[in-house]
């Protein structure tokens, strides 16, 4: 019978990534058959995992949807935090965001229940791309879109170079494939600019498309065929 790494077989059920799982595992409320759980513990499908006393052994069907995400809404597991976005979506199934999409920004950001899915597009070095619309306070001249494009320095780094384009006298598309904490609000500040509004459109080959603001979708079977053909060579965390 398959054995898997403790933390795997619990983000394999949709209660919660691989790295939540792991701290859960290490302040001691994880259980087998019983017994308190260690790191680096190996399980199989016939052993009893439980979460603080719950049952979660059992497996959901897999979830994945896309979220056209309101300002306001904390991209947090967090039930305690006000406006987290497991209580925004109130989604049947224990879903959790891929990634994050800040406070103050608004657009397309993926929740699932598949934790194997999570890590790899998490990985920042698989070079997944992100695009968004971004509106600032002032003019947009041609050396703001050179200077943003060949990268900026912020956080002890120098941004990773990206594909900008000017929208209109205040407006901009930018293409990461990195993500940085509040990245582009910085890259923005570094330059004398502050971001009005930032909306993201695309995750890889997933687009916002017409969703309604607050609103979400399931994602296609087409859509989930080209994900994972993108993902085929991304590596999954270590178990």
């Amino acid at each position: 019978m398959e054995e898997k790494r403790i933390n795997k077989a619990i983000s394999d059920t949709g209660y919660c990534s691989r790295r939540v799982a792991d701290g859960l595992i290490d302040s001691g409320r994880v259980t087998v058959n019983g017994q308190v759980a260690v790191m680096g513990l190996k399980v199989t499908a016939e052993d009893e995992i439980r979460v603080d006393g719950n049952l979660i052994s059992h497996k959901p069907p897999t979830v994945y949807i896309a979220l056209n995400k309101p300002r306001g809404i904390e991209c947090t597991t967090n039930r305690k935090t006000r406006n987290n976005i497991v209580d925004f979506v109130k989604h049947k199934e224990r879903i959790f965001p891929v990634g994050r999409l800040d406070k103050d920004s608004e657009g397309l950001i993926l929740l699932t229940n598949d934790g194997d899915i999570v890590n790899k597009i998490l990985r920042a070095r698989n070079n997944h791309e992100k695009e968004y619309i971004v509106r600032v306070n002032r003019p947009i001249n041609a050396e703001f879109i050179r200077r943003m494009g060949q990268g900026v320095p912020i956080l002890g780094t120098v941004t990773r170079k990206s594909v900008v384009e000017k929208l209109d006298d205040y407006t901009f598309r930018i293409i990461l494939t990195q993500g940085l904490n509040r990245q582009i609000r910085r890259m923005c500040e570094y330059l004398g600019y502050t971001v009005v509004a930032l909306k993201r459109i695309r995750i890889m080959n997933i687009h916002l498309g017409d969703l309604k603001l607050g609103t979400y979708r399931n994602l296609s079977p087409l859509e989930l065929s080209e994900l994972n053909l993108l993902l085929t060579d991304s590596k999954k965390t270590i178990e």
